[in-house]
């Protein structure tokens, strides 16, 4: 229920407004997102990669509704990749794209136009591009220009959701050799015709799909916060007998830090999500949807304001 509640959150511009101007909830929001700006995004990145993490990059924004918008996407990740390479971050630094923000609502061409234009300044400054998941409208459309920017760039990262029921499927698909593959839980709210309602049934979908991409010939990357799900991924890298450099874990910027260095520590490849931009608000409460306990955070900032 809470779940449900944050989401619709998400669609209110009231609430966003409220969070934008209180003074407490904008230092809050910095906890998750750095900044707005790419600056922003390479000091945060300098600072992880100094710490020994990964990172990866994403410019915030999917309501892309113009060609002029998706091109102003495009250029800002090419601009973010050079600056990247310049500033010697690169290969631990790779980006993220959302298909949305290139345009694939209204024009797929124009997405995977923009798509491998970004890749194509990826590979130029020594790193790779993943393509983020949305809703379940877009799996197959996503999937299919993974595929064909595969064919140029082999190193294009894939994102599965594991409360689709599909994504078993899709990990059995996606898991051969050089195919890197990002598993999450998943964040957006689906009907139960597609996905897993209850968080049992998400996280028994997580294991068996962790299971089919640790037992296959691709890098599983494990998006999880989750303790259990993080011991599981260990326990299964131990019996599929994975070394620490053929898979990785990866967290969001700002979300418990010390199993990021303590991971690290252990010899593993940890990259942090990195989410940087003008449009945070709904990546923000699709965080707090994932894990509700956070909003005593924004209550307590919100309230500041009063």
């Amino acid at each position: 229920m809470l779940r449900s509640v944050i989401l619709a959150a998400s669609r209110s511009s009231r609430i966003e407004r409220l969070v934008e101007t209180a003074p407490l909830a904008r230092g809050v929001v910095r906890r998750f997102v750095p900044g707005a700006a790419a600056d922003d995004a390479l000091r945060a990145t300098g600072e992880l990669v100094s710490d020994g993490l990964s990172v990866s990059l994403d410019l915030l924004g999917e309501d892309t509704e113009t060609p002029e918008q998706a091109a102003a996407t495009k250029e800002a990740y090419v601009e973010l990749l050079a600056a990247l390479k310049g500033a010697d971050l690169t290969p631990a630094a790779e980006v993220s794209v959302k298909l949305s923000a290139l345009g694939q609502k209204f024009d797929e061409q124009l997405a995977y136009d923009g798509a491998r234009a970004i890749c194509a300044a990826a590979s130029e400054a020594g790193t790779t591009v993943t393509l983020d998941a949305e809703d379940h409208t877009t799996t197959d459309s996503t999937l299919d220009i993974l595929t064909k920017l595969r064919t140029d760039f082999p190193t294009t990262g894939a994102v599965l959701q594991a409360y689709l029921r599909r994504t078993e499927a899709d990990c059995r698909e996606l898991a051969t050799a050089g195919s890197r593959v990002r598993l999450c839980k998943g964040a957006y709210k689906e009907p139960e015709s597609v996905a897993y309602q209850s968080a049992l049934d998400v996280d028994k979908a997580f294991v068996r799909c962790l299971n089919i991409l640790m037992s296959g010939d691709g890098y599983p990357m494990l998006a999880t916060h989750d303790p259990r799900l993080v011991a599981i991924g260990e326990d299964r890298a131990r019996w599929f007998d994975r070394s620490p450099d053929e898979f990785e874990f990866q967290f969001l910027y700002g979300v418990r830090p010390e199993e990021q260095a303590r991971l690290a520590a252990e010899g593993y490849t940890v990259r942090i999500y990195l989410p940087y931009g003008n449009q945070w608000y709904a990546y923000l409460m699709r965080r707090l949807a994932e894990r509700p306990a956070n909003l005593g955070f924004f209550l307590r900032a919100l309230r500041s304001k009063r």
